[in-house]
């Protein structure tokens, strides 16, 4: 999702942001030698991925490591989160921030196509190339989606909320409909802002999430 200070920039200089803060997912630590015999899981996304306003072991990628874990499914989780990324950014970046080595991809984005009013047909399009290449490599991919509120306007709603279920069945990928389901516009469980989850919403979204993640998990794609 948006992070002010981020977008508060100027364009140029904020696109050199991004493509350094990218660069740096790339280039991070690499995972334990013991992690390398167990499944890798990247999530592709935004702030929400990368844990704005939380400490790492609140952040999502943990959290989803965590409830893997409880369901019997070894992982290493990685996230590959942006601040302030849309679709179009998501796809930009995805061959430095997807490491050889993810065996299953979670896309989480489009929370800033929808607050920034972008044309659901060009965040199909992203979403729709993200998913085609992450196949042709043979990996597996979970398609998160994210819900637009009807008072965005009822005809941007349905066309936005389309994108997610159109795509997943037109791919064959599992689909997990709504990442903040349970918890968006719930004030216990988001920060200040009303828009990011506090530790407790992650905790939901990981829970919830973490079931159909380890399904694919269970069975990734031949390659």
């Amino acid at each position: 999702m948006t992070d002010t200070p981020f977008h508060s920039l100027p364009a140029s200089l904020a696109l050199s942001r991004r493509r350094l803060i990218a660069a740096a997912l790339a280039a991070a630590a690499p995972v334990p030698a013991l992690a390398a015999q167990v499944p890798v899981v990247t999530i592709l996304g935004d702030s929400i991925t990368a844990g704005l306003g939380l400490p790492g072991r609140d952040a999502l990628p943990n959290q989803l490591h965590l409830a893997l874990e409880k369901l019997g499914a070894p992982n290493v989780v990685r996230g590959a989160g942006v601040s302030g990324d849309t679709t179009a950014d998501g796809l930009g970046r995805m061959d430095i921030s997807i490491r050889a080595d993810s065996t299953v991809v979670v896309i989480a984005l489009g929370g800033n196509d929808l607050l920034q009013g972008l044309d659901p047909k060009a965040t199909r399009s992203n979403l729709d190339q993200i998913i085609r290449r992450l196949k042709a490599r043979r990996r597996g991919v979970v398609l998160a989606g994210i819900k637009a509120p009807s008072e965005i306007g009822r005809s941007y709603a349905s066309d936005f909320n389309a994108v997610f279920p159109a795509l997943a069945a037109e791919h064959h990928v599992p689909l997990y409909p709504d990442l903040l389901a349970g918890v968006a516009r719930n004030p216990t469980l988001n920060q200040g802002d009303g828009i990011h989850p506090n530790a407790r919403g992650v905790l939901i979204v990981a829970r919830r999430l973490a079931p159909v993640v380890a399904k694919v998990l269970k069975s990734p794609p031949e390659g």
